[in-house]
């Protein structure tokens, strides 16, 4: 690992006032998440539909059986753990940074681990709503239910987390944008800057301190004024709060 990128990672941590914290995929598989495009990911599982098909809303609606089975086995991951990249960006808020986090990941490590300023852009697993009452259950409620998830009332329990074809929350979406345009560095982390709208939100960044961390090269690693090519947790465990 190259220390002297390290080195200036440390260097613009500490001479930064307001961070965010912009994390994919790659940031929770040290917790043992798969992500969704690599050799091992969801997109490459096996199943009677297309992954991608089966987590959208159309496929929702009209296969319920068939998607609360994919989702229950490669979406909710209740052993999973924050690992070092998690807990520290945590660290890092308690030394009194001011730092948000916007994730693009559903698992909630990044509160588990401690961060309080959270903007879940595609939702989270452990929230879960009645479609018809709009009663609120816990993450295990929807994995320990046979089949289809209902609520007492009779209404579907639907994960709060964005599916293919629907929008994002706008209130989210707004506060991610102003952390995001107000910052004066930017970590983008553990995300192949494909996803979009989510990966577009970068682009309201104002600032100087342009970081990005992943284990592969992505297109616009060239508007980064800094590039570390590495696991996420491994690299910024190396960071003092």
């Amino acid at each position: 690992m190259d220390n002297e990128k390290i080195i200036k990672l440390q260097q613009m941590i500490d001479e930064s006032e307001n961070i965010v914290f912009f994390g994919g995929a790659g940031v929770s598989t040290e917790s043992g998440i798969p992500d969704f495009r690599s050799a091992d990911g969801i997109y490459m599982q096996k199943a009677k539909y297309p992954p991608e098909e089966i987590i959208s809303h159309s496929f929702y609606l009209a296969h319920p059986e068939e998607f609360f089975e994919f989702y229950k086995k490669y979406f909710y991951y209740p052993d999973a753990k924050p690992n070092a990249a998690h807990l520290k960006i945590a660290e890092l808020e308690k030394a009194g940074k001011n730092i948000t986090v916007v994730t693009q990941n559903i698992d909630g490590l990044h509160t588990d681990a401690g961060s309080t300023k959270v903007f879940e852009l595609h939702g989270s697993v452990l929230r879960n709503y009645c479609t018809k009452c709009g009663k609120f259950f816990d993450a295990e409620y929807v994995a320990h239910s046979e089949g289809v998830p209902v609520c007492p009332c009779g209404g579907t329990v639907k994960p709060d987390v964005v599916l293919y074809e629907e929008p994002l929350d706008g209130p989210t979406i707004e506060g991610a944008v102003e952390a995001i345009s107000k910052a004066d560095m930017l970590i983008v982390a553990g995300t192949s800057l494909r996803v979009y709208p989510a990966a577009g939100f970068i682009r309201y960044f104002r600032g100087s301190k342009l970081v990005i961390i992943n284990k592969e090269s992505t297109g616009m690693d060239d508007e980064f004024s800094l590039v570390i090519h590495g696991k996420v947790g491994e690299i910024l465990s190396q960071i003092k709060a």
